[in-house]
């Protein structure tokens, strides 16, 4: 018996074992953010930068998109999940996995500080760095213990010639 229960605490789960939802965390922090900036408004730029900052921040916020659907076909085309709570079933290491081992969180982040941006707002921008720690500590690392776990040596030269974020 305790033999029994000393092994189902040694058991590893088959996921990262994350506990906060990536994307809820982008979103309540841009809805955050934008609450404030209604309560406290402050502009990035005057009237004669706004356009400026409208068009730069689209472009993000595009990029954003397309960097998140990129990683999304490259997990399905691999036959894995993009849920951490779930078991990764295969690596994917082309698409935008080539160039960054986050390509769906860091575009969330192009996203959220496109709109940012576009709607000409501070306080979604000053809330990001808060986000960027939360993923980092919170779901990254998780991550990056669970795939090394579970794929070893390739994922640990995967780690060693692909950036984190960029």
């Amino acid at each position: 018996m305790l033999a029994e229960r000393a092994q189902r605490r040694v058991h590893l789960p088959d996921h990262a074992d994350v506990r906060v939802v990536p994307p809820l965390v982008y979103a309540a922090a841009l809805a955050a953010g934008f609450l404030l900036q209604w309560a406290r408004p402050i502009p990035l730029a005057r009237e004669t930068g706004v356009v400026a900052f409208r068009t730069v921040g689209i472009g993000l916020a595009l990029l954003g998109g397309w960097l998140v659907a990129e990683a999304l076909r490259g997990m399905r085309a691999r036959g894995t999940s993009p849920i951490p709570v779930r078991p990764t079933t295969a690596l994917v290491l082309d698409g935008a996995y080539r160039y960054t081992r986050n390509p769906m969180y860091l575009g969330m982040l192009l996203v959220c500080a496109g709109l940012a941006l576009a709607a000409n707002a501070l306080w979604p921008l000053v809330l990001l760095p808060f986000v960027v720690s939360i993923i980092n500590r919170h779901v990254i690392v998780r991550e990056e213990k669970y795939l090394s776990r579970k794929f070893g040596g390739e994922y640990e030269v995967y780690k060693r010639r692909t950036r984190r974020w960029i």
